[in-house]
């Protein structure tokens, strides 16, 4: 079910021809959990956003717009998703952005589906890759055709994602979602300095482990990691932590003892 759409505070369902967001996809995003109109850790969503305004020298919106168009469109919702967009807003002809840019929000929101029981996932690995660039790395900006490209990769429904490597050869993340291994008890997520998403959920996953005593790493992974991994878990803000039954064509693994302590300890977190 669709809730209320907002363009810069008013319903609207479009967006001026000439925005940058829809030219040159120069802006950012945040897709963001909520129960009865409360946004889940909306603080690290607003954070990470201003990190991104700040790298791709944008204005970042006031909080208080943007609490106040979150409320807005949850009104009337119970469990939903939230998506905020921030663009550079309208510019004139070319890449060059416009000195005193008047940047747009752009927030939408929906009915959460239900979640199933925490079934295992099967996941692929993806023939696309991530493209290399450091001023962009760990930001969910607006350039999602990787991304777009991977998903197009598969129709099998058992299928619920795919995994991606950088050029090199690296594992960095789902099309959607932040990549976790276990191994020997440690907690082991892919190094994103030149490419992928610094995951809100990957950020609490990294935090409530370290608060428990378990010991984290971030670090490249091989593709043949994942043959030597224990347990394997993706990530992601609106579904939260979800275990790997099987990567194809490389092996199985049952629900472990860390992945089932974290999923507790951030649903906890949660609350």
């Amino acid at each position: 079910m669709l809730g209320r759409r907002l363009v810069n505070g008013v319903e609207s369902t479009g967006l001026a021809v000439d925005d940058r967001g829809l030219q040159y996809g120069d802006g950012l995003f945040e897709t963001m959990s909520a129960l009865d109109g409360r946004i889940r850790h909306f603080g690290l969503h607003l954070e990470r956003l201003a990190e991104g305004c700040c790298r791709l020298r944008m204005p970042m919106p006031a909080t208080e717009q943007l609490e106040h168009d979150c409320s807005r469109v949850l009104e009337g919702l119970g469990a939903a998703t939230v998506k905020l967009i921030v663009t550079r807003g309208p510019g004139p002809r070319g890449y060059r952005p416009p000195v005193e840019p008047s940047v747009s929000r752009i927030v939408m929101s929906s009915a959460a589906r239900p979640r199933s029981e925490q079934a295992l996932l099967t996941l692929r690995v993806c023939e696309t890759r991530l493209g290399q660039n450091p001023l962009l790395a760990g930001l969910k900006h607006l350039n999602r055709l990787e991304q777009v490209m991977a998903c197009s990769e598969w129709a099998e429904p058992a299928i619920a994602e795919g995994l991606m490597r950088s050029m090199d050869g690296r594992l960095i993340s789902a099309t959607a979602a932040n990549l976790f291994l276990v191994r020997g008890g440690c907690v082991i997520t892919p190094d994103i300095r030149d490419c992928g998403v610094a995951g809100v959920m990957r950020r609490l996953v990294l935090e409530t482990a370290a608060r428990k005593g378990i010991p984290t790493r971030i670090e490249d992974l091989p593709l043949e990691s994942l043959a030597e991994a224990d347990e394997v878990f993706l990530t992601n803000a609106v579904t939260g932590v979800r275990p790997v039954g099987e990567v194809l064509g490389t092996r199985c693994w049952p629900l472990g003892e860390l992945t089932r302590a974290l999923t507790a300890a951030v649903a906890m977190e949660d609350a």
